[in-house]
């Protein structure tokens, strides 16, 4: 990705500090995607992360990555699998329960979403931690899936979440901080 492309992503994302509590300085996507220009750089940045590589199938993390995941996989011509938060999905589901650093919490993806083998593309607007994303891999797994990577619009690299997810998942970011 081109320093341009960089810094125009870098200057559509606002920094609310002391956001969700004193301390956090929160990455507001929020102006990205009020502007047309930078909200298709960024798909198009998302949809090159998978560039050589034969994708059956996005998932979209709740919630956020959604608005992402979707554009993807409508640009790509794939389908699109949303993972949510317990209990938000109405067909059978498989769930996992995963730790954050203020507690746990439960996230699920229908059954029939993935078929054994079929290449899976992960997408969310964010690596912070790592246990949400890491949580999406087990159940990809779990599916019989093949994980071919994970995208995210924002790495916070200061918290680690890369390790979290392991050395066998491929990660791109296209901004850190």
């Amino acid at each position: 990705m081109s320093t341009h492309t960089i810094k125009k992503l870098d200057a559509a994302i606002r920094d609310i500090h002391d956001f969700p509590k004193e301390g956090i300085v929160f990455k507001d996507i929020t102006p990205l995607l009020l502007q047309p220009d930078t909200f298709k750089l960024a798909i198009s940045e998302l949809i090159k992360t998978a560039a050589g590589q034969k994708v059956d199938k996005i998932i979209g993390i709740d919630a956020r990555g959604f608005i992402f995941g979707a554009v993807v996989a409508h640009e790509m011509g794939i389908g699109f699998i949303p993972v949510r938060k317990l209990g938000k999905l109405p067909h059978d589901t498989e769930s996992i329960s995963y730790s954050l650093e203020y507690g746990e919490a439960e996230i699920e993806i229908h059954r029939d979403s993935i078929l054994p083998g079929e290449n899976v593309l992960i997408i969310d607007d964010l690596l912070a931690t790592g246990g949400t994303a890491a949580a999406t891999v087990q159940l990809v797994q779990r599916l019989g899936g093949n994980l071919i990577g994970a995208s995210f619009l924002i790495e916070l690299t200061f918290l680690n979440g890369r390790e979290v997810l392991g050395k066998d998942v491929p990660i791109h970011s296209l901004l850190t901080y």
